[in-house]
């Protein structure tokens, strides 16, 4: 059987990836938060780029799915350091509605096992921050991912999903909880945040970067295909693998409910981008080559993985 693996990753476009970028976190979609809404617009800047998100998912061919949960925006403490000045909301804060998208692509050889790429689509509810790194760049990344495999003839089924973790609680414990509550025999749980990001000294070297978290061994195995991959189809990342003393992030609500292959693609870790959690968190400063290279790689391992798949 010929390996569809290059060809696939050839249909990664930069430009593709770019014009998202900043469609949701500069023009005309600013931040993607619950409790903002732009001077006379008629809804939130989070619902907005659910309506962005769906519309391009839509022209791919998907059918979208929204599910609803309910949450706070975290509030400002401003007394801490800039990239953690989130802080617990108040019971008297209002909850909102805000919504999971999934768009689902069905395998043709093992429909019900289920390969999940999931990131995170808002940006921090408590600061005015565009959110590029964080984790626009993993949203747009998985919206090119879905583009590229829509009609691939894959053995499992795939899904994307769009989650909301700078609100409170995470929307990725919905989604897990109601996947274990189902019966959901997801196999792999790929999550994409912040892709690139990366300290100023890796980026005046002119390092691209990968780090592949996991937290279980099955997590591990993810992790050292990420590697593999990474090798054999020459993609060219400074790609290493490093574990976590407990589970965390978008990932880490899938390893709670039960579901152990589950790893987390970042630009670096401990994390190192300069504008974490800040106004200045702009596409502008996106190094887009590493993005368009990271995408490709969690492509590679996400094919890789449904080919070599085995019940």
């Amino acid at each position: 059987m010929k390996d569809p693996i290059s060809e696939l990753i050839a249909c990664v476009v930069q430009d593709e990836l770019s014009k998202n970028l900043f469609c949701l976190s500069k023009e005309p979609i600013t931040y993607r938060k619950v409790n903002y809404t732009a001077p006379g617009h008629r809804k939130n800047s989070l619902y907005e780029a659910d309506d962005y998100i769906t519309e391009t998912l839509e022209s791919y061919g998907y059918k979208v799915e929204k599910e609803k949960c309910s949450a706070q925006a975290f509030r400002r403490d401003t007394s801490k350091p800039l990239a953690s000045q989130y802080s617990s909301p108040m019971p008297e804060d209002p909850f909102y509605d805000i919504y999971n998208l999934y768009a689902k692509k069905e395998g043709s050889k093992y429909p019900d096992k289920i390969i999940v790429f999931i990131a995170h689509k808002d940006s921090q509810s408590w600061i005015d921050s565009p959110g590029a790194y964080d984790n626009a760049v993993g949203t747009v990344a998985i919206m090119e991912i879905a583009r590229i495999i829509k009609d691939y003839p894959s053995n499992c089924s795939f899904w994307f999903i769009f989650c909301n973790e700078e609100h409170t609680p995470w929307t990725s414990v919905t989604a897990a909880q109601n996947a274990k509550s189902r019966g959901d025999n997801i196999v792999a749980v790929f999550n994409i945040d912040s892709l690139g990001g990366k300290s100023y000294e890796d980026i005046d070297s002119g390092k691209k970067t990968n780090v592949t978290l996991y937290t279980t061994p099955e997590g591990e195995k993810i992790a050292d295909m990420m590697s593999l991959v990474n090798k054999k189809y020459k993609i060219g990342l400074d790609q290493r693998k490093c574990m976590r003393s407990s589970p965390g992030d978008d990932d880490g609500s899938f390893i709670n409910a039960g579901f152990l292959n589950a790893i987390v693609n970042v630009g670096s870790f401990p994390y190192m981008d300069p504008n974490y959690h800040a106004e200045t968190d702009i596409p502008e400063f996106v190094d887009i080559q590493n993005v368009f290279m990271s995408t490709k790689l969690s492509l590679a391992c996400g094919v890789y993985f449904d080919i070599n798949y085995k019940p």
